[in-house]
């Protein structure tokens, strides 16, 4: 992806895009947008803005929790760029 391509910011495209990046071995990525109708950041529409993500990788062996969510951050930044609120992280 780069600043010119349009982002979808879905569950399905951030998951594509955590399994590219950062080879996860579990993987579930949530919209609970819904949930959080009325609060900052919903855009009206309940699919977009909050997402839930669990996730474990090989790339957070030896690596503080700060560090594993750094790595699903920066993964992630593409759609925080373009509409994604908040993403609540889990790292297993």
């Amino acid at each position: 992806m780069t600043a010119t391509t349009p982002v979808s910011v879905t569950a399905e495209a951030m998951a594509e895009r955590l399994r590219a990046t950062l080879a996860p071995t579990r993987l579930e990525v949530l919209d609970e947008s819904w949930q959080h109708e009325g609060h900052a950041g919903a855009n009206g529409t309940g699919f977009g803005t909050h997402f839930r993500v669990r996730i474990a990788s090989p790339l957070f062996a030896g690596k503080r929790k700060v560090a594993q969510h750094r790595l699903v951050y920066d993964a992630l930044q593409i759609f925080i760029d373009h509409g994604a609120h908040a993403i609540a992280i889990e790292t297993l």
